[in-house]
């Protein structure tokens, strides 16, 4: 490998954004309102962790990153609109997200509904109609379908309506898992597994179940970590409100098991996942420099 794994990452961060701006419609474009707020909502920051793992996952499997641009735009307008809709005074009511003012605080409650509306569709249309993929028709299908369960009722906005019903409740930790896997995890293997498919890999393939269980332990271990920085971070870093979680009496990892505890836990999930992918050959290192990343970020 010609680059170490962090410069890649940082490459495929760049990367991201610039698939983003291509797919998003101009700002200039009619109705220009809702295509401000859909820039707004999802260009101008964050870790792009969601992309980076589609890139990542291709680099190991031998895939060209032309070739995942359209899948790591299309997985980061869905985590982009869940975020804006997340953000709302009827979902948690935050006014700041990274660094700056919300969606609807800048463009009112309406179009920020309607920009996230937008942002799932295109998401779709993309994978449809992006020229650049490898992967066939029926792939594309098959990719359409796992994206759909992953932020549907069973996936994503299940895992919102639990978070909504949870608040001031005493979830165990079981309970707890199952929020988070459908919340964020399921995202987050999507990423994984959507590359995989671009690259041919059947389901039930000894690769595919590997990068799977890989994701698996690492969407896991992020949503701790997210706990964590909650608890001891700081809004400035953050880039959004510090203790929010606690303020809105949420259960999460440190309330249920401790600090120490949730760190630990965060640490096995991250050996676990290395573990899925310890018999991958160099190709991997950025996959693995990621799940090392999750468990050591400051925000």
């Amino acid at each position: 490998m010609n680059d170490g794994p962090e410069a890649l990452v940082r490459q495929w961060q760049e990367r991201a954004e610039r698939a983003l701006e291509r797919w998003l419609p101009p700002e200039n474009t009619h109705p220009v309102e809702l295509h401000q707020a859909m820039r707004y909502g999802a260009l101008g920051g964050g870790k792009r962790l969601r992309p980076i793992l589609v890139y990542a996952t291709g680099h190991t499997l031998g895939l060209e990153p032309r070739q995942l641009d359209g899948t790591a735009a299309a997985i980061e307008m869905i985590h982009a609109y869940s975020l804006i809709h997340d953000d709302l005074p009827a979902m948690d009511d935050d006014d700041l997200r990274r660094g700056r003012p919300t969606c609807h605080k800048v463009y009112g409650e309406a179009m920020a509904i309607l920009a996230g509306d937008a942002m799932q569709a295109l998401a779709f249309w993309i994978i449809a109609h992006d020229h650049d993929s490898c992967a066939d028709a029926r792939t594309r299908l098959k990719m359409i379908e796992t994206l759909a369960q992953a932020c549907g009722s069973r996936g994503m906005a299940g895992g919102q309506a639990i978070d909504l019903r949870s608040v001031g409740r005493g979830l165990d930790i079981a309970e707890l898992e199952d929020m988070h896997v459908h919340k964020t995890g399921l995202l987050i293997r999507a990423s994984v597994v959507l590359a995989a498919m671009c690259a041919g890999q059947e389901a039930g393939g000894e690769t595919l179940e590997r990068l799977d269980r890989y994701a698996r332990k690492v969407g896991l271990a992020f949503q701790i970590r997210d706990d964590i920085l909650d608890e001891e971070g700081d809004t400035a870093t953050l880039g959004k409100q510090a203790g929010a979680d606690r303020a809105r009496d949420k259960p999460t990892y440190p309330r249920l098991l401790g600090l120490d505890e949730a760190r630990t836990l965060a640490l096995e999930l991250r050996d676990e996942a290395l573990r899925q992918i310890e018999s991958f050959d160099e190709r991997a290192e950025p996959l693995r420099w990621i799940a090392r990343y999750i468990v050591e970020r400051r925000s």
